[in-house]
């Protein structure tokens, strides 16, 4: 059963943030799939269904960024099950993906207590690149985009999410990777 996590920051004033992208790209993926996630469980929000005769969940975090280890771990426990963890990228460039089977956490906090609480880096992981901006790191992935690179992520996010259709079809992840990178 799929797990498919994407990291944020729960409150409106970060909404719109680069830091959001996770969160926008599990809402999308439950928008192509006509499902909405609401229901409150395991320190997230969330939804469970069926697709493809097989048990789905579609998880945001409602920890803070730097705490999504606690919601990943008690999201994987619940369903036993191994996560995918969808979220933002400075180290790479805007709007791209980058799709990895392990790995480490680099720069990102969110990502990096995921890695900690669940002592392993071997966990499936979808990178939506911001690019990296001037300034400090926390006051750029903690603001919005400009229209031209909203866009942008908002186009790989789109493209995700269809990827992301195709893989919980054939659940293979190599495709997956070759598909987004």
């Amino acid at each position: 059963m799929p797990v498919i996590i994407g990291l944020g920051n729960p409150g409106k004033e970060y909404e719109n943030t680069y830091h959001n992208a996770g969160w926008r790209a599990a809402d999308k993926l439950a928008e192509k799939m006509g499902k909405k996630i609401k229901k409150a469980e395991c320190s997230s929000l969330l939804w469970t269904g069926t697709v493809n005769g097989e048990r789905l969940v579609i998880a945001k975090p409602l920890t803070y960024m730097n705490l999504s280890g606690d919601a990943v771990k008690s999201l994987c426990a619940k369903f036993k099950s191994e996560p995918i963890i969808i979220y933002d990228d400075v180290d790479i460039p805007s709007g791209t993906l980058r799709a990895r089977a392990s790995g480490s956490a680099g720069t990102h906090n969110g990502m990096r207590d995921v890695v900690n609480k669940m002592a392993t880096d071997k966990i499936k992981r979808v990178r939506i690149g911001i690019g990296r901006g001037n300034g400090e790191l926390k006051d750029y992935v903690l603001s919005a985009p400009s229209a031209a690179e909203a866009e942008s992520i908002n186009a790989a996010i789109d493209r995700l999410a269809d990827a992301l259709i195709v893989y919980l079809k054939d659940r293979d992840f190599e495709k997956l990777m070759r598909t987004v990178n």
